[in-house]
């Protein structure tokens, strides 16, 4: 069953099978090296979801959010430390767009009660331990972007909470798990460690899923 009215020739519905059709060809392409179309199917992948949201009538925000993860997914696919600051200061930018999304559609404070407010205590606790094994891995001039990156996650996160739909906090709990898991592979791992086998497709599939939850939770 598809989550929008007209079944699968309706738009909506296409764009999302074409997104994640994109999705599930990047899979296949995680040991490939750098290319342009490695590139334009990661970003696509998340530029549909951007597509399917504007055309759902989702809000401007979500759009906007979706797009920098998009181009912040196009940095990524290229190795480098300049590519690597460029899809960090992307996701950050689209994390804060993802804040006041957030704020602005969601029910405030008050709507943080019960396992809420547990689930918020969590994703403090993570965000700090996280930061904290991180850190001796970062290198002085990385202490400040990736410690700016973790606050933005973790705003994202919170302000998540405020939102009715459940769906949609699952996606943001998704996306934090990602990023702890690149942040992982990418500091406290050695290059050579066999659980990178399994942590590409696992930061691939969790961030997906993250973003597809979130639109799936505030457009349908």
């Amino acid at each position: 069953m598809m989550p929008f009215a007209g079944g699968v020739s309706a738009t909506a519905n296409g764009t999302l099978i074409l997104s994640l059709a994109a999705a599930v060809y990047y899979l296949l392409l995680l040991g490939r090296p750098p290319s342009l179309r490695r590139t334009a199917v990661k970003a696509g992948s998340v530029a549909l979801l951007a597509v399917l949201s504007w055309q759902a009538g989702g809000p401007p925000l979500l759009v906007v959010a979706l797009l920098l993860s998009a181009a912040g997914d196009a940095f990524l696919a290229h190795p480098g430390e300049r590519a690597f600051l460029a899809g960090l200061a992307s996701f950050l930018a689209g994390h804060l767009a993802y804040v006041a999304l957030f704020l602005l559609v969601g029910g405030g404070a008050a709507a943080v009660a019960g396992w809420r407010i547990a689930l918020a205590l969590a994703m403090a606790a993570f965000a700090l331990a996280m930061l904290r094994a991180l850190w001796p891995a970062l290198a002085g001039a990385m202490r400040g972007p990736v410690a700016a990156y973790v606050a933005a996650i973790l705003a994202m996160g919170l302000a998540a909470l405020t939102l009715p739909s459940a769906l949609a906090i699952l996606g943001t709990v998704l996306f934090m798990l990602s990023d702890a898991i690149l942040a992982a592979a990418r500091y406290l791992l050695p290059a050579r460690s066999p659980h990178h086998g399994w942590m590409s497709p696992a930061v691939w599939i969790s961030y997906v899923c993250a973003q597809l939850f979130i639109v799936l939770g505030l457009v349908v």
